[in-house]
């Protein structure tokens, strides 16, 4: 097993409920109505005012996408009329503009994210111009010390398009596979092949990515141990950077697209924890190393680097080597995080296009962090990147009783230690090979929110 997992299949059955992924604490389903423009430019000013402001994160969402993939819950547009992204980038390029007066501009931007949707659906000249807006406003680094990325359909690009991506500066890449399993393509209308993605890599290699990541999913229909076992061993063949295996969370009644999915062809759950244990063992004897959660990296991978060195982070955009940075969202639905506090805009793209046209910013919710959410977001963080918490140190920083402060929680770790998941003597907090996977559920014993509402109904299950 990858860096001393323990996969314990009636431990994983005990704990396998729903739970949120945690890319924020306070979740999106804390996010409220009660937030405005001057309480965004509020925090906007306070981040200028720090000693050593933050470096920043600027998050594009490009919502279009030219077939609808059934499993899909992002926010996404389907279309193949791809002239709906011109009206789009002009009021993108008027977000940015906007964003870039709020914050000093000497502070860099570290990191850089396109997602969608399907960011390859813009043309390779407007790939080009929003980049060269984007730097016209923000100060983009130019020496490729940034941590640029840009999720990837194979499907829509060629190299000529790939080779525009990095030269306007991305650096690395998200490619979607899922499966590459003929029989659960069709099934969830993703025809890909392995050719296809592997003239991709390739190309994306030869002309200089630093770093490329395959997202996979489990549990999606008509997949077996067999079928799976063989789209790993391609997908080793194909020696990503990096690779993240999520669990699909069939949820048709909140989104429309998995209603064309049929319950019935879905592998039950006994069959999804045996493909994601032979998933495991795949990786692990192929010298992948468990990041957490549902992410693998090669051992010399800087995330791996990150998590042994101690400054791994994570936010909305999953795991990450850079330093805490305020999180500029952009475009419909995105989300940000400036000053410690949470703001997502619009889903609906005519609201979106109206906000802007008058000169508003685009938020629609959004949360202000509490002292006691940002003490449990730095403990949640913590034990979902390293696996550990020094309770001394985080008292001293804080200035508090842990076991005072956390009391109901501890009684819920004690459970946890009697069944091998963690161990907890009062100084240290330490997650235990049979709990690696189970992170998430260690986690949930600190969202306050969770316990006072006293469930955790609306997230995916955990495995």
């Amino acid at each position: 097993m990858t860096q001393n997992i323990a996969f314990d299949a009636d431990l994983i059955r005990r704990y396998d409920q729903s739970g949120p992924r945690y890319t924020s604490y306070p979740t999106a389903a804390q996010f409220h109505g009660g937030i405005s423009d001057s309480d965004y430019r509020k925090w906007a000013a306070h981040s200028n005012e720090d000693p050593i402001p933050r470096p920043l994160s600027l998050y594009m969402h490009i919502p279009f996408c030219d077939t609808v993939c059934f499993y899909c819950a992002c926010n996404k547009i389907v279309t193949g009329d791809h002239n709906r992204a011109t009206p789009y980038l002009q009021h993108i390029y008027r977000e940015i503009e906007m964003q870039s007066k709020l914050f000093d501009p000497d502070r860099r931007v570290e990191q850089l994210h396109w997602g969608g949707g399907t960011p390859t659906f813009l043309s390779s000249e407007q790939i080009r111009e929003l980049m060269s807006v984007t730097g016209r406003h923000f100060q983009l680094l130019h020496d490729d010390s940034g941590e640029y990325s840009i999720e990837i359909d194979p499907r829509s690009v060629n190299f000529e398009k790939i080779r525009t991506l990095r030269a306007v500066g991305f650096n690395r890449m998200s490619v979607g596979v899922q499966d590459f399993d003929p029989v659960v393509q069709k099934a969830v209308n993703r025809t890909q092949s392995r050719e296809q993605t592997r003239d991709v890599i390739e190309t994306a290699r030869d002309i200089g990515f630093r770093s490329i990541n395959i997202d996979l999913m489990y549990g999606l229909p008509f997949q077996s141990v067999a079928s799976y076992r063989q789209t790993i061993d391609k997908i080793i063949d194909l020696s990503p950077e990096r690779i993240a295996v999520y669990n699909y969370a069939h949820l048709p009644e909140r989104f429309k697209p998995q209603r064309r999915i049929s319950e019935a062809d879905l592998p039950s759950s006994e069959v999804k924890l045996d493909i994601l244990q032979q998933t495991i063992s795949q990786l692990g004897e192929a010298g992948y190393v468990y990041i957490g959660m549902d992410h693998f990296a090669k051992p010399d991978d800087e995330l791996a680097t990150a998590q042994q060195q101690g400054s791994l982070h994570r936010n909305f955009q999953g795991y990450s080597t850079h330093a805490d940075c305020d999180l500029i969202g952009i475009g419909v639905t995105a989300i940000g995080k400036v000053c410690d506090n949470y703001t997502q805009n619009v889903r609906d793209l005519e609201e979106y296009y109206q906000r802007i046209d008058s000169g508003q910013f685009a938020l629609e919710r959004g949360v202000e962090l509490e002292p006691d959410d940002l003490l449990r977001n730095e403990i949640i963080t913590q034990l979902m990147c390293h696996f550990s918490l020094d309770i001394e140190a985080l008292e001293s920083s804080w200035k508090f009783d842990f076991s005072a402060h956390f009391r109901p929680e501890i009684e819920d770790l004690a459970l946890m230690q009697k069944d091998g998941l963690l161990q907890f003597d009062g100084k240290r907090l330490q997650i235990l090979p049979a709990g690696r996977l189970l992170v998430r559920n260690i986690c949930m014993v600190f969202d306050r929110y969770l316990r006072d509402r006293g469930g955790s109904g609306g997230f995916s299950k955990v495995i």
